[in-house]
């Protein structure tokens, strides 16, 4: 881990990061966009460009996130920097699951499954180790459950399984 990395790392729990980093999200997508998700945050964590269908417009939306590798799927967090409104990319996939992510240059067709009970802990675990201000976040975000997603490829650009033993 750089040493960038890890300065970030450490103000991320401060509220004018969040502020900040807010402001920087349309610059953020673009780059993401420029770079077919090659580069999103700065390259300093993983990161990719998801793509969902607005839920009132019905047009594609898409924002950069933070996410954790889950064997083949991608796990997000609509912490939504700790704000007390859940961001409109989750809302979106609870009214459509269907979405696309762009990861290194890779864009994938997913399928969003709502984590809950023991498999949102487990994925809580994997999202606070790789970023340690959803702690604060959960805590700024007023009671409000904020929603965590594993996003499963699906079809179209999915990894290909591994060959059958047999």
């Amino acid at each position: 881990m750089s040493v960038l990395t890890n300065v970030v790392r450490r103000v991320g729990h401060h509220r004018w990061f969040g502020a900040t980093a807010r402001l920087l999200v349309p610059a953020d997508r673009m780059v993401g966009r420029l770079t077919r998700g090659r580069v999103v945050a700065l390259g300093l964590l993983p990161s990719l460009l998801i793509t969902t269908t607005g839920r009132r417009s019905g047009k594609p939306r898409s924002n950069p996130l933070l996410y954790v590798p889950d064997g083949d799927a991608y796990v997000v967090i609509g912490s939504n920097w700790g704000q007390t409104h859940h961001p409109g990319w989750a809302m979106n996939l609870l009214a459509d699951p269907a979405a696309e992510v762009e990861v290194k240059g890779r864009r994938v067709a997913v399928r969003a499954e709502r984590a809950s009970g023991a498999e949102r802990d487990r994925l809580w675990q994997l999202l606070v180790t790789a970023w340690p201000a959803y702690h604060t976040y959960v805590q700024r975000a007023g009671g409000r459950e904020i929603h965590i997603f594993r996003l499963a490829p699906t079809g179209r650009g999915a990894p290909e399984a591994p060959p059958s033993a047999g």
